[in-house]
């Protein structure tokens, strides 16, 4: 397996978070189940070769070409064959500057990128298709990015956000939907809509989901901290709490993901 990834230029860095790719082939027959879950970050993936199937009925990927919005709950990807991505993955608020759409139109969905940029998909997918390296597909990404900037920035309105956002961060999700209105100069209702608008998805819903990818976080670098001690530093009520938005969020109980599953953190890498 080949892991790669890159960071973006400044111009792009307060809306991206990073690139990667990944390079893999599976034996003929063998089949790996990957678990997706909310991890605060819109995304822009290209499957190169056949894309993976979704397990169940709970989602889809429908073309090789997706973005995929703010989620809601975990679903599962069984990956067989040879795999070849590439992938913007974007800042929370990130992609609202690059798309004509709300992106929570986006909530809790995988959309065809030719169903939002029309014109622009098919030489874009085509372009990077033909780049030999992962620092070409970078370099494709970037002026494609950088084109759609220029063309959808909203200053004012996005530095309301990013600073709504920064609190966020700073208190790793252990704020109030109030207070954060309240930094914004907004009422709760134009704040909602606002946040929903640039974020794509509600305030409480966000922040269910960074609390969540710092209780990973935190394990991460804490392997032996106890689940007690892990909800009471992540700001859980109490261990039944932590176990009520895991499972929503995960599928599994924190004992049971942190078993079966690497606890990394996308949104606080």
């Amino acid at each position: 397996m080949s892991l790669q990834t890159a960071y973006p230029s400044p111009s792009l860095a307060p809306f991206v978070k990073k690139y990667w790719a990944l390079e893999n082939c599976l034996p003929a027959g063998e089949k790996h189940i990957q678990r997706i879950v909310p991890s605060g970050l819109p995304e822009l993936i290209f499957y190169f070769e056949h894309r993976p199937k979704t397990v169940g009925n709970k989602k889809s990927i429908p073309e090789n070409t997706c973005i995929s919005g703010q989620q809601k709950g975990f679903y599962d990807l069984e990956v067989s064959g040879k795999l070849s991505l590439f992938s913007i993955l974007f800042q929370p608020h990130g992609a609202s500057l690059f798309f004509d759409i709300p992106v929570n139109e986006l909530f809790a969905q995988n959309v065809p990128l030719k169903f939002i940029v029309k014109s622009e998909a098919p030489e874009l997918e085509s372009k990077l298709s033909a780049a030999e390296t992962f620092l070409e597909k970078v370099s494709v990404a970037e002026k494609f990015l950088l084109k759609r900037l220029t063309k959808n920035y909203k200053h004012h309105e996005f530095s309301r956000i990013n600073s709504c956002l920064s609190e966020i961060n700073r208190t790793k999700g252990l704020v109030s939907p109030e207070r954060l209105s309240a930094l914004t100069c907004l009422s709760r209702k134009q704040f909602e809509r606002n946040f929903s608008a640039f974020v794509g998805t509600s305030p409480r819903q966000f922040l269910k989901t960074v609390r969540f990818q710092n209780a990973l976080h935190t394990k991460f670098n804490q392997k032996s901290v106890s689940l007690t001690q892990l909800a009471c530093d992540c700001g859980y009520y109490d261990q039944s709490h932590m176990i009520n938005d895991f499972k929503s969020l995960s599928g599994f109980t924190p004992g049971e993901y942190f078993a079966f599953c690497e606890p990394y953190s996308d949104y606080f890498e």
